[in-house]
């Protein structure tokens, strides 16, 4: 792996409110934990070939899924997770890291067009396309 990669994300890998995602499941038979490790590496190489904000990408597409619940179940939560988990992840994570404006942005708006509101960067679309793309990944790779 990427050494450069790996001290992007050191403080969020090491942090132990970022290691309960591994109880959760995203997509199929990946937990949320490698779901955002994997969006966040395709995020990072990316950015760094087309010389974008690859610092910021790479930490938000880290915490983009930080909302520490089994989205599967509904258990009483309000509104309807596609639109909501967002801003819950983005909460969750200024809890126990400190986040540019920029990257709070991609955080809550990693949804888009779901959430309505795109984003204000270019880092941000990307980070929504590859979340998709590695979601159809993970989700195929345990179909086939």
């Amino acid at each position: 792996m990427n050494n450069e990669f790996l001290s992007i994300i050191d403080e969020f890998t090491s942090n132990d409110t970022v290691l309960k995602m591994k109880e959760f499941k995203q997509h199929r038979n990946t937990s949320c934990y490698d779901h955002c490790y994997n969006v966040s590496f395709v995020c990072y190489k990316i950015a760094k070939k087309f010389n974008l904000d690859y610092i910021s990408i790479t930490r938000a597409a880290m915490l983009h899924d930080l909302f520490l619940y089994d989205w599967h179940i509904k258990n009483g939560r309000k509104g309807f997770h596609a639109f909501t988990h967002g801003k819950c992840a983005c909460n969750n994570a200024l809890k126990e890291f400190n986040l540019s404006k920029k990257e709070q942005d991609m955080i809550i708006k990693h949804m888009w067009p779901v959430t309505l509101i795109p984003p204000k960067s270019i880092e941000g679309f990307i980070l929504t396309i590859v979340d998709k793309y590695c979601a159809g990944r993970e989700i195929l790779s345990s179909i086939f």
